[in-house]
């Protein structure tokens, strides 16, 4: 029921093809041009396409309709015969062209594509551009052939003439960057982060992102930097380039740069190698000067001479390129010639160990200074404190003498008072006894010892004849204790 044969009349020519269930008896001048064949069996996503050779006309057959045949003149179109179709999801097309009229028709999914007579794809499927607030797609259309940006949010399909060129992604600029964008006329635009209305924008048709191409490496070797978001923020930059002393010691100096964009429209306009030039300008300045100092000149200077290339430069070249540069700084040099920079590190380790002995000396000379200076201060804190105990002790003194004076006084009153006829040398004498009294009182509470001349006590020593020899007095005792 599902097997079929071809046959050809040897007579006629004519072909006919004998389709099961059944038995087939072959006439006089039948032939069996090809042996019996099984039909073929679709599917719902499947079909099949027959050219006849005859007529050129294409049959297409889709499943499911039971068990297809082809005619007496047809062929399979199709290597393999069957085809199956094409599944499309929600969010893929394919574009199909029919060979015969050259028409081409899109298929958005889902569905199940089937070709034509004629039809073939293009490119296969193809899933569909979603347009957001940060993806928008460039569109040709391909029989006007213009450009149009699509930003409208949707799931975008392009129609039968149109054709993706690109899908751009949502510029966006911080606050500290830039870019420049060029049009179809030539016309640079520039756009800054810093400002709201520009931070963020789709890039229009016929326009491109102005790409910067720099010099990079400390001696800007390679120029492959490839800039197109420009960073406005100061910024180091290292360098390393040759030169000569008036001696002709060939230097390897390396260094920095402090340096920022200040004027974007004029970098654009005078340079396409910002960096390149910064340093090809800073290295003929420091051959420059360089060249007029010797080797120990330059060893003693480098930082002013370093200094002198910035500052002392009094042509416009870094404003004209719209750059400034905040700080030029020499972080190191080297001879170019191994003998030569042998002879330098020698020189470099004597100045090292000469300065490291000037510091130690300094170190002890500041500690001797420490030193007297502390003696100083001693010295004249214990000044202070003579001058107050001499002070005090003034004072001292004027109060116990003011305290005497006034005693004396009032003993020589009363005694004036009470005996108005008594001199004065009496009344002094009387003074001093009872003086004598209180220190003989003072000194018995104590431990001391205590000694008199015969002058302290008036003691005289006299011989009487008429007294008995025989007999002491109480004098004689005591002399003889003594």
């Amino acid at each position: 029921m599902n097997e079929y044969i071809k046959i050809q009349n040897n007579n006629t020519g004519e072909v006919r093809i004998e389709k099961g269930e059944k038995l087939v008896f072959l006439g006089p001048f039948d032939e069996i041009l090809e042996e019996r064949r099984t039909a073929l069996s679709l599917k719902a996503n499947e079909f099949v396409r027959f050219i006849d050779n005859q007529t050129g006309k294409v049959r297409v057959v889709r499943g499911e309709l039971g068990c297809v045949v082809p005619g007496p003149d047809e062929d399979y179109l199709d290597v393999g015969g069957k085809v199956q179709a094409m599944n499309l999801k929600v969010w893929e097309y394919v574009k199909i062209q029919d060979t015969n009229t050259g028409e081409v028709r899109t298929e958005k999914g889902e569905k199940l594509v089937f070709l034509g007579s004629f039809e073939e794809y293009l490119d296969g499927k193809k899933e569909a551009i979603e347009v957001d607030e940060e993806t928008s797609v460039l569109v040709r259309n391909k029989r006007s052939g213009q450009q149009h940006l699509v930003t409208e949010k949707i799931l975008f399909v392009p129609s039968n003439d149109e054709e993706i060129l690109e899908v751009r992604p949502l510029i966006k600029l911080a606050d500290y960057e830039a870019c420049v964008v060029r049009d179809k006329t030539g016309k640079d635009a520039f756009f800054f982060g810093a400002d709201e209305e520009q931070r963020s924008f789709f890039l229009p048709p016929y326009s491109e992102l102005v790409q910067m191409v720099w010099s990079r490496g400390r001696r800007r070797e390679r120029r492959d930097l490839i800039i197109t978001k420009l960073d406005l923020r100061p910024m180091y930059m290292s360098f390393e380039f040759n030169c000569r002393t008036n001696d002709n010691v060939e230097l390897v100096l390396e260094g920095s740069f402090f340096w920022e964009v200040t004027d974007l429209q004029s970098m654009i306009k005078f340079t396409s190698d910002t960096t390149g030039d910064i340093c090809n300008h800073a290295r003929s300045r420091f051959i420059e000067l360089v060249s007029k100092v010797t080797l120990q000149e330059f060893m003693t200077r480098f930082n002013v001479i370093a200094k002198d290339v910035h500052q002392s430069d009094t042509t416009n070249f870094y404003s004209q390129r719209g750059v400034k540069i905040h700080s030029l700084e020499v972080t190191g040099y080297r001879c170019a010639s191994r003998s030569t920079a042998t002879i330098l590190e020698q020189i470099i380790q004597e100045t090292t160990n000469r300065m490291n002995k000037l510091q130690q000396q300094e170190s002890e000379n500041e500690v001797q200074l420490q030193e007297i200076r502390g003696d100083i201060e001693e010295e004249k804190a214990m000044e202070e404190l003579i001058k107050i105990k001499t002070l005090n002790s003034n004072a001292k003194s004027r109060m116990e003498g003011l305290a005497e004076a006034e005693k004396v006084k009032s003993f020589l009153d009363g005694i004036s008072t009470t005996f108005p006829d008594m001199d004065t040398h009496t009344k002094i004498g009387l003074w001093n006894t009872l003086r004598k009294e209180d220190a003989l009182h003072a000194i018995s509470k104590g431990s001391a010892s205590l000694y008199f001349t015969p002058n302290d006590v008036n003691l005289s020593i006299e011989n009487h004849e008429h007294v008995n020899k025989r007999q002491k007095s109480w004098v004689d005792d005591s002399v003889s204790e003594d």
